[in-house]
């Protein structure tokens, strides 16, 4: 479900936001996810519902923790060709192209910053509801 923090591309913005819409699919579906897979009283013999929850949690531990490393990731290369363009500009400071490729390079870095916000926001709500669910069927582990 959630693409490999390595085909993550972190130069083109554009493409990193699209990229991390679809690594976060199972967040943005976990409310139906719940509804079709937690039983109601009237079929819970007929569902493992612990097993349903136990399965759920390990996929959004996996899921989190993917997108949490591919942001930080791009973080760490826009942060170090942010770097590389304020030490390039230090030597030339008459080039105009230099200057807009640095402003462009810290933009983009600004948002991947936000978005790591953004994921914060995200996790804290699928947990929510995670827990609200799957609280009575599943109990995860104390160290997590």
């Amino acid at each position: 479900m959630a693409a490999p923090i390595e085909e993550v591309s972190c130069e083109d913005f554009a493409e990193f936001q699209d990229m991390l819409r679809v690594m976060r699919t199972l967040d943005d579906r976990i409310v139906h996810e719940l509804n079709t897979t937690i039983p109601t009283v009237s079929f819970a013999g007929k569902i493992d519902a612990s097993q349903t929850c136990k399965h759920l949690y390990e996929s959004l531990q996996n899921a989190h923790s993917s997108r949490e490393k591919a942001i930080k990731r791009c973080i760490s290369q826009s942060f170090a060709n942010v770097t590389r363009l304020q030490e390039e500009r230090l030597k030339d400071s008459d080039n105009v192209a230099l200057r807009k490729q640095l402003r462009k390079e810290q933009t983009k870095l600004k948002l991947m910053q936000s978005d790591l916000n953004v994921e914060e926001v995200m996790n804290d709500r699928s947990w929510k509801v995670f827990n609200e669910r799957c609280r009575l069927h599943y109990k995860p582990p104390k160290n997590q």
